[in-house]
């Protein structure tokens, strides 16, 4: 026994020897690959490459949150017996709008090839030459600072998320009135005939408002939030009040429900204007500028309706983080971090001015203040980007017209951002009315006058979002 013990070591001994021996030896030893500068930065680009498309990837599901998000954030303000019609007008978009990208929204959005700078082409239909290819950005072709890795798959699906929540967010102008088919055919005609022009003219690298006006649009005001705001504007118009507007108004059947919705928002908006930087180097910079103005708005809304009604509520903190995030998107990328406190309390004061003292007094029946917190909102920021911008934050071959502009003073940025508000004014304000026209002659386009005094859950969807007995 004792013999094989001391056999068993020696021969150990003996290989670690020879295996010492062998690396050691400078013809026989394994030496440690020696990569070239090439290889080095190939590596640096692969990484790059997985950062960035990991960040959209992440941004997109956190931009698809809102559209949950903005349902709580709706459904809690209306009738109880009105909830799951309302938040259903949101849950509506992902399924439509997420269909219709893919197939004609995002190639008619961001392709190129037809050189319309109104419209894009047809090159990208079903998602052709998207799906997979690494390194290419359909936006910003041929700009290495801009392209950094991100694929277009990734940002195809990103862009679509934006397409999904801006009709959802003229829902809140409408609720507890609408034919719910009629919602279907608005939602699809106006993704299509007005959300897909805005974001070619607004982000397309050939697009009017990018690149002739020169106006700057970080993550969607005037696509997202001013387009959302007039279409709801111009549909509360079209369709009219709810028939106990203004003297049976009720409260909203469930604040917790708002207070939700109003968290998944602004936890989304980290997605919607972070991942808008397509770069997760910096990426951080767009968080800071979104939390610091929804959190400024947040309180200045507290304050005002302390001044104004002797009392801060819960609806109004939710109502003012909202506004203070829209105010912040289209400049979140832009600006020092400073400026995002400005911005904040201005959009919050005159969004709160005109909820709180405008619309009663124009007898508008924007139920949810969707153009008040959304169109007013979205404009006050897009001017307030003008005067706020700094030239240090834009990448002049990203953003060549915009440099020019801003390179001129504020006065000249602040010029190019009203003409791109007033055109977006016009165009959608125009469009929606069309589309409410011709749906107004095909179809009922409200709820009777039983159906919506009784509420549309049971009577458009067969259901109740609270159990009780017929």
């Amino acid at each position: 026994m004792f013999d094989k013990r001391w056999r068993t070591l020696g021969l150990t001994a003996a290989l670690a020897g020879i295996s010492a021996f062998l690396l050691a030896h400078p013809t026989l030893a394994a030496t440690a690959p020696q990569l070239t500068l090439e290889q080095l930065n190939s590596n640096v680009t692969a990484a790059k490459t997985g950062t960035d498309t990991l960040l959209l990837l992440i941004g997109s599901a956190l931009v698809l949150l809102m559209t949950p998000g903005l349902a709580f954030f709706y459904g809690g303000f209306g009738r109880a017996q009105n909830v799951l019609n309302i938040m259903m007008m949101s849950f509506l978009m992902m399924g439509l709008v997420g269909m219709t990208w893919v197939i004609y929204g995002y190639s008619l959005a961001f392709d190129t090839s037809l050189g319309s700078p109104f419209i894009g082409g047809f090159s990208n239909l079903f998602f052709n030459g998207v799906g997979g290819k690494f390194g290419i950005d359909p936006v910003w072709a041929g700009d290495e600072l801009m392209i950094s890795g991100m694929s277009a798959s990734s940002f195809a699906l990103f862009q679509g998320m934006f397409a999904i929540i801006t009709p959802a967010l003229i829902s809140g102008a409408l609720v507890e009135r609408v034919n719910f088919k009629a919602w279907f055919w608005f939602g699809l005609l106006w993704s299509t005939l007005v959300y897909i022009p805005m974001a070619h003219m607004v982000w397309g690298s050939n697009g009017f408002i990018y690149g002739q006006i020169g106006a700057l649009d970080f993550a969607g005001s005037t696509v997202v939030h001013i387009a959302s705001g007039v279409g709801a504007l111009v549909s509360v118009a079209m369709i009219g009040p709810r028939r106990v507007f203004p003297n049976r108004l009720s409260p909203p059947h469930n604040v917790p429900f708002i207070l939700l919705g109003a968290g998944l928002l602004w936890f989304g908006w980290f997605g919607f204007n972070g991942a808008s930087y397509f770069a997760a180097q910096g990426a951080g910079f767009a968080f800071l500028t979104t939390n610091t103005a929804a959190a400024t708005a947040m309180l200045t809304w507290l304050l005002l309706e302390q001044i104004d009604l002797g009392k801060p509520t819960a609806v109004g903190a939710a109502t003012g983080a909202v506004a203070g995030l829209v105010g912040i998107t289209p400049s979140a990328g832009f600006i020092p971090v400073w400026a995002a406190l400005p911005i904040g309390a201005l959009t919050a004061l005159v969004c709160f001015l005109f909820v709180a003292k405008v619309k009663s007094r124009i007898r508008l029946d924007d139920s949810l203040d969707a153009f008040g917190v959304h169109g007013v909102g979205g404009t006050v920021g897009a001017i307030l980007t003008g005067i706020f911008a700094q030239k240090d934050f834009l990448v002049e071959k990203a953003f060549p017209t915009q440099f020019k502009v801003i390179s001129q003073g504020p006065l000249a940025m602040t010029w190019a951002q009203i003409q791109a508000v007033l055109i977006t004014y016009l165009f959608v304000g125009i469009a929606t009315f069309v589309i409410w026209t011709i749906l107004k002659s095909v179809m009922r386009v409200r709820a009777t006058e039983e159906q919506e005094l009784e509420g549309l859950d049971f009577a458009l969807h067969g259901e109740d979002a609270y159990s009780k007995e017929r």
